[in-house]
């Protein structure tokens, strides 16, 4: 077990029956594995049905509303936002100004956010507000939920957040859906939001006083994006390790690289998992000197790199589990004490490290898997194979090149995913009339980090046609090769989409079909995820 997460593995799988059971929001903490079930189509959402947490987001609400009534000054409800907070906005224009909030900032830019991005980012926005500490009414929670339920999908432009105040200009679609305002995906077709919310027999809400700034001042489209990043790295640890299984196969390598005692004596919980791991898939193979008395080092210490990435998402799961069952929004709001709470937890700074440091792990794994499968094309590193992982018969040879196409493109993806490792967190601009002058960049750490998980399984596809190819051509050479039973069945199920090559043939559509079950976590069916199996 890797280090070592907020959630135990068990309680995940309780919370999550993802074909049954809806994921309850309210009263209690949602985990990264429900917001991609919630992402992905698989369970709906269902708030709280316990009488105490439905009474204390009303409490709320009711707090704010007679603190105003009693002349309070509140930010963003009675004053202007960000550096006009020293505005006073007279009573008669308190009701009005929510939507102009979301009316301004609706300057987003870029590609939008694909339907599980979105359905990811409301849940996350939900969840925060179901906290109890936004002052927000029940039916807000309601609609953000039928939001989800009925698949109304606000476009949200991935750009625009520099992280903090939260995601302001991308949630502001969120909100303006709710408000009736602006377009929406619903039912495969582009509409307007006024006639869905018509069709499921709802009006448009009027955002009370604070409810604008609630649902945009927060972290929740960086956390949602994380929280389908965490899920594509883990599914992308346990490829890369089942991959170098499988190439120590094709290269007929060492097993004893993998022996239990080298990771006793170097106790990384995630290295030691990884060559647990290859060391399983490897099981009943038997340990030779091979062609070399020690594998070069992009097999041999495979499960050293993997092992960072391993470690790397235990803190990662809780920085992100953490951010995402917070109040993140400002001001809050404490109706048991009285209390409002001027402060800045809408800064996004545990997401943007945590982005920036995960797609250095995963940029790492596209760099192993790509040298790797530099050494199954190349003759002089092979062992034996045919150049290229050419399968051509004899007389075809000298017209047939293989893999080699797929290897050079392996190693532009490589190359575009390393120089996405650049940390997003580093860059804070100072903006709005330098009252943002410390910024988190979260959303960007995020959404270079999804592109960095995007370029590392374009290259684990590349790399899992080719080393299933390689393993093929070893038992060709010499049938008695032991494979294990796993990666025997994991041989089967890709050749089984993807057929052998022997006469050269154009790979796209393959790859582009493994890539999105890879994207997908689709493709090994024998690991369950979650970042301590």
């Amino acid at each position: 077990m890797a280090e070592h997460d907020l959630i135990d593995a068990s309680v995940a799988d309780a919370q999550v029956n993802a074909h049954a059971n809806a994921v309850v929001v309210g009263g209690r903490k949602l985990t990264i594995e429900e917001v991609v079930a919630i992402a992905h189509q698989r369970a709906p959402i269902a708030l709280s049905a316990d009488p105490a947490w439905r009474a204390r987001i009303q409490r709320g609400a009711d707090f704010l509303r007679r603190h105003l009534e009693a002349g309070a000054t509140v930010y963003g409800v009675n004053t202007g936002y960000g550096d006009a907070c020293v505005v006073d906005v007279p009573m008669e224009l308190v009701e009005a100004l929510p939507l102009q909030l979301t009316r301004y900032h609706g300057c987003g830019m870029g590609q939008y956010l694909d339907d599980a991005q979105t359905l990811a980012v409301i849940a996350a926005r939900l969840n925060s507000l179901a906290y109890g500490f936004s002052g927000v009414r029940p039916v807000l929670l309601e609609r953000l939920a039928d939001l989800v339920n009925h698949r109304v999908l606000p476009r949200i432009p991935s750009e625009g957040s520099v992280g903090a105040s939260g995601d302001l200009t991308p949630l502001s679609y969120v909100a303006a859906a709710l408000a009736g305002e602006r377009d929406v995906m619903f039912a495969g077709q582009l509409r307007d939001v006024r006639d869905v919310w018509q069709e499921l027999g709802h009006a448009p809400l009027t955002l009370a006083p604070k409810e604008g700034l609630a649902l945009m001042n927060g972290t929740a489209v960086m956390t949602g994006l994380a929280c389908l990043a965490f899920a594509r790295a883990d599914h992308l640890t346990r490829l890369t390790a089942r991959l170098t299984a499988l190439c120590t196969v094709a290269l007929d390598g060492r097993a004893a690289h993998f022996d239990a005692m080298l990771f006793e004596v170097k106790p990384h919980a995630g290295q030691a998992e990884a060559a647990a791991w290859i060391r399983d898939d490897l099981s009943g193979r038997d340990d030779t000197p091979g062609h070399r008395l020690q594998d070069r080092y992009s097999i041999r210490c495979a499960p050293h790199v993997i092992g960072v990435a391993r470690d790397a998402l235990t803190w990662v799961r809780r920085d992100v589990e953490n951010e995402l069952n917070s109040a993140n929004d400002n001001p809050l709001i404490d109706p048991d004490n009285g209390r409002v709470l001027h402060g800045g937890n809408f800064y996004g700074g545990h997401i943007a490290f945590a982005m920036d440091s995960l797609k250095v792990a995963v940029a790492n794994l596209a760099d192993l898997m790509d040298r790797q499968l530099a050494l199954l094309v190349d003759v002089n590193f092979n062992n034996g194979l045919p150049r290229n992982l050419s399968g051509a018969a004899p007389a075809r040879v000298a017209i047939n090149h293989g893999f080699k196409a797929v290897q050079i493109s392996s190693s532009a993806w490589t190359a575009e995913a390393l120089k996405n490792t650049m940390p997003a967190s580093v860059f804070s601009r100072s903006t709005e009339a330098h009252n943002q002058d410390k910024v988190s960049m979260g959303t960007i750490a995020a959404r270079d980090c999804l592109r960095v998980l995007e370029l590392t399984e374009q290259v684990a596809a590349a790399h899992t046609l080719a080393t299933v190819q390689a393993a093929r051509l070893r038992l060709r050479l010499d049938s008695a090769t032991p494979v294990p039973a796993p990666l025997q069945r994991f041989i089967d199920r890709v050749s089984a989409a993807s057929p052998f090559v022997d006469e050269d043939r154009a790979l796209e559509h393959e790859l582009r079909a493994l890539t999105a079950r890879i994207a997908a976590c689709d493709l090994l069916h024998d690991y369950r995820g979650g970042a301590h199996a």
